[in-house]
């Protein structure tokens, strides 16, 4: 009689379920492991680029996270970029570059990048960027008299290249140099007329003493010495020229950054035009579009869709949160900032 006493109190039992335990929060954009994971991307995007300048990080507009087992897991970030003035030659550290001025005419580059975390070690997957200059309108607004960014083909701007280049090889001793690539080029019409150019050079074999410098060649790969120039041609009132190179000297390169001579070179001289010079263009698109050998192909291949689905899914967070928001809240209620997108490190264009 007992047993059966003792097992219906038994059953009457109130049973408690196991409560699942809750996601994890998904990461913010400002998160620590977030810039990390940015810092990685940047500098893989800057280390693949072969023209133009380095960027720096601007922005994480979002980020997506997805485990892939014990401490294994894929990380999708979208980040807005700005131009800095460093050119990707330049041996200078990103953190020691100086970012483009908004009146300046500022350059933004967007990215979509894919990287997996094994053990606490990131690499990129792949990587697609494009980047585009600010609008002469929004420079106008701000600064009216400030230069803007002229086309590399425009006749003023190759003018000032070559008479730059020129004038520096006839006043200085050693290699003779060539140009590799204009970087940029502004024009100011008023008050006064003024060209302002940046360009790419190589040392060649040849010296500057040397009279026929059209046989002059790039130096060897065990030799190469790369550097970068900036000019200032003031063609009214009065003529003059300014003119300031500097070489980086011999850099070895990496196997992940093959020698750059090659890439500059071969491009330009293939398509048949004067080196660094494409029709109209006022800007080096951030046109990187790139899959990590090293990474599996699986990952590689679901990229662009997955970067669709972050995408939505990011959409449908700030939906929901703008729906959030309208509920009524106590007074003196502090709203949580959003995840994302993180803060502007430096302006927004």
């Amino acid at each position: 009689m007992k047993a059966l006493v003792a097992l219906i109190l038994l059953v009457q039992l109130p049973i408690h379920k196991a409560v699942p335990a809750a996601p994890p929060a998904p990461l913010g954009c400002d998160d620590p492991k977030s810039e990390a994971a940015a810092e990685a991307a940047v500098n893989y995007i800057n280390g693949h680029s072969h023209h133009g300048f380095k960027f720096t990080l601007n922005r994480i507009e979002n980020i997506r996270v997805l485990p892939q087992g014990p401490n294994n897991e894929v990380i999708f970030l979208e980040l807005d970029l700005l131009e800095t003035t460093c050119h990707i030659l330049s041996p200078t550290a990103l953190e020691n570059c100086t970012v483009r001025s908004f009146t300046d005419h500022a350059v933004e580059g967007d990215c979509d990048v894919k990287l997996q975390n094994v053990n606490g070690q990131l690499s990129v997957v792949a990587s697609k960027c494009h980047s585009n200059a600010d609008s002469s309108e929004d420079i106008r607004q701000l600064c009216p008299q400030c230069p803007l960014l002229a086309a590399w083909n425009d006749t003023e701007v190759q003018a000032a290249v070559t008479e730059a280049l020129n004038d520096y090889n006839s006043k200085n001793a050693g290699a003779y140099l060539k140009l590799l690539e204009i970087g940029r080029a502004k024009i100011q019409h008023h008050p006064e007329h003024i060209v302002f150019v940046e360009f790419a050079v190589a040392a060649t074999n040849c010296s500057t003493e040397e009279a026929n410098v059209e046989t002059c060649q790039l130096l060897p790969d065990d030799q190469s010495n790369f550097g970068f120039c900036t000019a200032t041609k003031v063609i009214r009132p009065s003529k003059e020229l300014q003119v300031n190179c500097q070489l980086y000297g011999h850099q070895v390169p990496t196997p992940d950054t093959p020698l750059l001579s090659r890439v500059f070179w071969s491009i330009n001289t293939s398509a048949g035009l004067v080196p660094g010079v494409v029709q109209g263009f006022i800007n080096h698109n951030l046109r990187l579009s790139h899959n990590n050998p090293l990474a599996s192909e699986s990952l590689s291949s679901e990229f662009s869709s997955s970067m669709l689905s972050a995408k939505s899914v990011a959409r449908r967070a700030v939906a929901e949160a703008a729906q959030h928001d309208k509920v009524a809240r106590p007074v003196g209620f502090v709203p949580l900032p959003p995840p994302c997108p993180g803060k502007i490190r430096h302006f927004k264009i």
